[in-house]
């Protein structure tokens, strides 16, 4: 674990949670494989205005949190798949209330979510793929 992200000042539950999914990609990251194990591309193509650069710094980073584990097959061309670890596993509550409250506020603003393109996993914690 990264001891400096780690060292939450006030000692709140909340900032410890936020320590660790916070940010603009993570949450994005952690709803995809909730679907099951993905590759790196498949992250990319669902999430098309992270770049690489981004999604591999914050994969790196939940990876050191114990959410995601990352496979690497020795293999040509490579082969790399991301999955949630059980505790990973775990922030499924709190991201699917982030998903209705998402389509609550749309709505609030006058956006019909059924419109929009879908960022959901459409089975949430689907079983994972195995090699």
């Amino acid at each position: 674990m990264r001891s400096k992200r780690h060292d939450p000042k006030s000692g709140c539950p909340v900032e410890a949670t936020v320590s660790v999914v916070g940010g603009l990609w993570k949450p994005l990251i952690l709803f995809h494989l909730m679907g099951g194990t993905l590759r790196f591309m498949e992250l990319t193509r669902r999430i098309p205005k992270a770049t690489q650069r981004m999604l591999t710094l914050q994969l790196r980073e939940l990876e050191d949190d114990g959410v995601i584990v990352r496979r690497v097959y020795p293999q040509v061309p490579p082969k790399v798949e991301y999955e949630l670890t059980p505790f990973g596993r775990s922030l499924a509550p709190v991201l699917l209330t982030l998903r209705e409250w998402g389509v609550a506020y749309l709505r609030s603003q006058g956006v019909e979510p059924d419109a929009l393109p879908t960022c959901a996993a459409s089975e949430p914690l689907a079983s994972p793929r195995r090699p």
